[in-house]
Formats: C-alpha cells, structure tokens, sequence
C-alpha cells in the first residue's frame, strides 16, 4: 500500500544547489527530559526546523516575530538578558510562528534561576505523612527566584550559542538582509537558520524505557536513558571492596557533598556557588586529613561520599541508602554514626549551620547532633570563621542528608551560607559561574600565574575546608591534640576553582588526568589529594594483583599524568594507591523496573540522531515535503 502526497509550508529556502550553509559548530542545545509524569524540554521537528532570523532587541520587539513580521516561521536570537519566562512563554504560546530559538550568553541579568521554587520537593524527608507542615515548602522557599523554565515543554528547538565569531556572523546576516526598516522588512533574499535536536523520546519514562525494551532488532537503538554516573568515595580506612554490608565494631562518620548541577542547557551548567563551592571544600577538607588520620587514626572512620544527580531527586545519595539497606555496599546504615554535609558555601565569614534533631526523645539523636555542632564551633581556632546554628523550627534545606533521613533518623548536621532561602540568586542556571563565585584575577597575568593565584574566595573556602576537617577529625574520636595541625591548602583550593570553574584545560588538571568529565576529574584529584604515590610501572599499574604487597580488594590503583618539569618534555608519571572508588549512581527505580516510581527518581534523558545548526539565504522562503508511507513506513525528501 502506498500513499503519496505534498506538503506545503512558508518557511525555507532556494534551490539545494544554490545554498551556501554556514555550519554552527558551537551550539548547546536544551534536550528532551522524562520523568514518571511527562516530559520536559526542548525538540526540533524529525527533519529540523527552519525560519527567518529574527533579532530580539527587546521584549516589545516580540510584536514582530509574533504577530506582524509577514515572513514566519521565525527563529528568534536573543541575548541573555532578555531570556526571561515571559519572553518564552509568549513564544510558546504562538508556536505556529516560531521555528526556534537561540540565546547568547552574554550580560547577566539581576537574578535567574529558571529552577523551582522547592527543589526535589517530593522525595526529601519532608512528606504528607511525615513533618507534612515542613512538606512542600510550606514554612520556607528555599528558591524565591525560580520561576521553573526548565521543566517547562517546547515544541520547537532552542539552542545556545557558544562562540562570539559566530553570533556575530548571524547578526550581520540579519542586519544585512532581515532588519526592520519603517516597519517592514527587507526584500529577498532573507538571512535563515535551520536547527536539528529531534528527540527519540516521547511522553514519560515508563513509556520510552517500554520502547528501548522492544527494539529486538542487531542493534538496538536506546529511546532514553536513566540519568545517573557514579559517586565518588573514599574511606580514610579502606574496606574489602567485595565484602558487602554491616561490618561488626566499625562507626562511620560521612562527610557529604554533591557534584552535579543543572541548567536550562544541561551543558551550560557550571553550579559554581550551587555545587563546585561545596564540593571544593570538602576534597580540600579530604586532604587537610590525610596526614593527621595516617600518623594518629581515629577511632571511628570517615567516608567522604560526593553525590551524583542530586539535583534529579537526590539520584546518588538515594542509590546509596538503597545499597546500604540491602547488603549492597561495604557498610550499612548501622555502621553511620552522623553525617556532615557541605551545601552552598559562598564567599562568607559566617556559615549556618542547619541540624536535624529526632523527636523520638528516647533516641540519642539530639545528643549526637549537639556534639557535632560542637566539634565544629570548637574547631575554628585561628579561623575568621563562624558556624551559626539555626533555629528548631527551621527545615533542613535540599540536600542529600535528607535521603539518609527517609530511612534512618541518623545525626548530622548541614552547612550553607543561607539562613533561610538561597542567597543563590542564580541557583541552578549559567549565571551561577565564576564571576558570580567572585573569582577574579589582576589582568596582567597569564593563564598558568592566574593558577597559582589565591582569590579571596579560595582563602574564605580554605577556612571553611580546615573546620570542617577538624570537626571531622574530632567527630571520629581523634585525638585533640592533633586539632590545630590540620589546616587545608590554600593553593590547592584555588586552583582547582580555577580549573572547574575558569579554564579546565590547565597544567594542574592536565597533571592528574586529561578527561574533562567531572566525575573522573573529581576521581582523580581526590586521589592524588589523600592516596600514595608508588613506584610501580605502569603496566604493574594496571595489573596490581599480580603483585605480592597490592591488594585491589582494599585500593584502586590509577596511572596519573604527572607534570613536566622544567626543560623537559616529558611528564613525570606515576601511580597512585588509593581508595576512591566509583559507585553506581543510577536511581534504583531502574533496577526495580519501576518507572512510576513515587519513591525514587525517574528521570530519562532522550536520545537523539544528531545536532546540527546553520545558517543560509533563501530567495524564495517556501518548502513542499514529498512523503510516501509504504508498509507503516513513512520517508521524506525535501526541496527548497
């Protein structure tokens, strides 16, 4: 059976061979998420969509593209500081005549935070039936400013531009060919760009896993995939690797802090106050104790957790309570004596404190926590540094201890620089970079001196990481007397803000590793902060067990990239005993097959072909699309 036909729409352009495409090489685009109950974010059409460039030079210039402008579909390029809710959802709500949207992150604005108002609001500790008055935010927003951007759904693409060279060619194209004069445009022919981001996923989780599932073909093509990485782990006394769940007379104290952040582009995101800041301070604290935990152990041990996809419904901490509670890692939930975690912690000389006291007045959770609020005040001893311990009746704010606390009333304590809701005022969007961290370097210097320069943010975060390592310290039973010898390293927290946040591709990074992906950036740095370096070769490196004195049930043993000292081109490389490890961070709604999952994140990301945009001149600015459905088939071709 076959049935023919054509379809006609004004949008693109002259004969094939009359174009002349200026490829777009440096574009983010917004991708297509799911999660039990829809799905959010951006798709193009199969074949790509098309339009007339339009620049947006203020909001009241919308009139054009959505109403006036006798050329439509448009594709609106517009620069940061006009990528507001209103100004999408206007577009959104007149999609018929936009093709597509472009931003150019250029001027901030005064706030943005395209996240919601309550973050993860249904899977922390706060439910309908339990603390239901703290539920929902209900006594505090933590996020004022989120205005929810990015779970909204668009049904045309929207890209970001990464390149100044390139935004300038397309303004000029427009400028030359498309600009407003008297109130109507220009003659052919029109300046035009095409985008390409359609998704393979459609509708929610349960639906797309059900595709991927039924794809029985040689090779298969995933619909979506469940959001997820691994957590980065390391005890200060390492554990057998193989040997899962409770370990008798063991008590571990968890230091916490989490890894990821997002953005409307999910490859925009930097979380520089939202994330980088916390974690930051916690390697350092990782480091400051590597010398006083080795010459005088503590009695009770110290993992240091960093949490993957936390900002989807806590991915990570939750897939490590699940673990824990089913004999899945190498410690239990009976073995955590308290937790501390680190939250946002910008620039500040005083960080809140936020506790979580049990009403069980039979538990001896009250005592515990009072102890380590303690072990922290008590620990800034030459420090111009505060911990303020917030009031009973305030929540915690989002965090991963709130997973801990759904299965468990453990003690622990959480440090922000908020003592209410965010003082984030970018939380969770490309705003929230280096500058917003205060970064900031004289101009004179090259690349490699601004390495070695200590902001006064990295000085403030070095404070912040040597507390927190004494209370650790303290709150493993270590002996007082080693206190004040733990101090973190201002150098080493500056560059690594330096290279997470400013310029990745740097000596200091390119030393440990040459990946670019966080989590193996963060693996790699925490071992070389608290691991050994040996003298192994570095095919012994990669085959440790075949050695007498190396155990790969106790340590993870990784070939580091070295430095190259002066006058020489070679790097000094070697290998490091330590015991970081990688640990699934994949939600267990995925394990379970349970993809309305109320428990657990659901969240996919879709698949798609590829990613393209360009830009060309079209005289005549119509289309027709030839398509033929031959056995449930459907193929287009198209001419211009």
């Amino acid at each position: 059976m076959f049935i023919v036909g054509w379809l006609f729409k004004n949008v693109s352009c002259n004969a094939v061979a009359q174009k002349i495409y200026v490829e777009l090489n440096n574009t983010v685009p917004c991708v297509r998420l799911l999660n039990a109950t829809h799905q959010i974010g951006c798709q193009s059409s199969i074949s790509g969509d098309t339009g007339v460039i339009h620049v947006l030079e203020s909001e009241a210039d919308l009139e054009w593209p959505l109403s006036k402008g006798p050329n439509p579909p448009y594709m609106v390029l517009l620069e940061s500081s006009l990528f507001t809710k209103s100004i999408m959802m206007k577009m959104k709500n007149a999609s018929s005549r936009v093709a597509g949207v472009v931003v150019v992150p250029k001027t901030s604005q005064p706030e943005f935070s395209p996240h919601t108002t309550c973050p993860n609001e249904n899977t922390g500790v706060y439910t309908e039936t339990y603390d239901h008055n703290l539920a929902h935010c209900n006594t505090t927003v933590w996020n004022p400013r989120g205005n929810g951007l990015s779970y909204e759904e668009f049904d045309f693409p929207v890209f970001s531009l990464k390149e100044d060279n390139e935004t300038e060619v397309i303004k000029q194209c427009y400028f030359d060919h498309n600009r407003v004069v008297n109130g109507s445009g220009l003659q052919y022919p029109l300046c035009a760009m095409q985008l390409f981001s359609h998704m393979h996923a459609v509708t929610d989780t349960a639906t797309c896993m059900r595709r991927s599932s039924m794809d029985f073909s040689t090779s298969p093509v995933m619909v979506c995939d469940p959001l997820g990485g691994y957590n980065v782990c390391t005890f200060i006394r390492p554990y057998n690797s193989t040997a899962f769940g409770h370990k008798e007379n063991e008590s571990v104290v968890i230091a916490a802090a989490r890894l990821d952040s997002r953005a409307f582009f999910l490859e925009d995101s930097t979380g520089a106050e939202g994330s980088v800041s916390g974690f930051v301070t916690l390697l350092a604290a990782a480091q400051a104790l590597r010398e006083a935990t080795q010459e005088a152990p503590p009695t009770r041990n110290i993992l240091f957790a960093f949490f993957h996809g936390e900002v989807f419904d806590y991915i990570g901490s939750s897939r490590m309570v699940y673990d824990m509670k089913n004999n899945m890692f190498v410690i239990d939930l009976d073995n955590v004596h308290s937790i501390l975690e680190i939250g946002q912690v910008k620039t500040c000389i005083s960080i809140n404190v936020w506790t979580y006291k049990c009403m069980d007045i039979r538990s001896n959770n009250n005592e515990s926590v009072t102890n380590l609020v303690k072990n922290l005040q008590s620990s800034t001893a030459g420090l111009n540094l505060s911990f303020v311990e917030t009031g009973f009746s305030q929540p915690l704010p989002p965090s991963s201890f709130q997973r801990f606390l759904r299965a468990r009333a453990i003690p622990g304590i959480v440090l922000a620089d908020h003592q209410t809701d965010f003082n984030n005022r970018y939380y969770e969007s490309f705003y929230d970079n280096a500058a917003h961290l205060n970064l900031t370097y004289p101009s004179n210097l090259s690349p490699e001196e601004q390495l070695e320069f200590v902001t006064d943010t990295a000085k403030s975060l070095t404070e912040v990481a040597t507390a927190v390592a004494r209370a650790l310290f303290k709150q493993a039973g270590g002996n007082n007397s080693q206190v004040n010898k733990i101090n973190a390293d201002p150098k080493t927290v500056t560059q690594m803000l330096y290279g997470f946040l400013v310029r990745s591709n740097n000596s200091w990074f390119q030393s440990s590793h040459q990946a670019n992906a966080l989590t193996y950036l963060v693996q790699y740095l925490l071992a070389n902060l608290t691991g050994t370096a040996t003298n192994l070769t570095q095919s012994q490196c990669k085959k440790p067990d075949e050695l007498p004195n190396e155990s790969t049930y106790l340590y993870s043993y990784l070939w580091v990239q070295g430095v190259v000292p002066p006058n020489s081109t070679q790097r000094e490389s070697f290998c490091v005993r330590t015991a970081v490890r990688l640990v699934k961070a994949v939600s267990p709604a995925f394990d379970l097959g349970d993809y309305v999952s109320k428990e657990y994140s659901t969240w996919t990301k879709s698949q798609w072909k590829f990613i393209k945009a360009r830009i060309f001149l079209c005289k005549i600015c119509s289309y027709f699309i030839f398509f033929v459905l031959s056995n449930n088939v459907l193929f287009t071709v198209s001419w211009d």
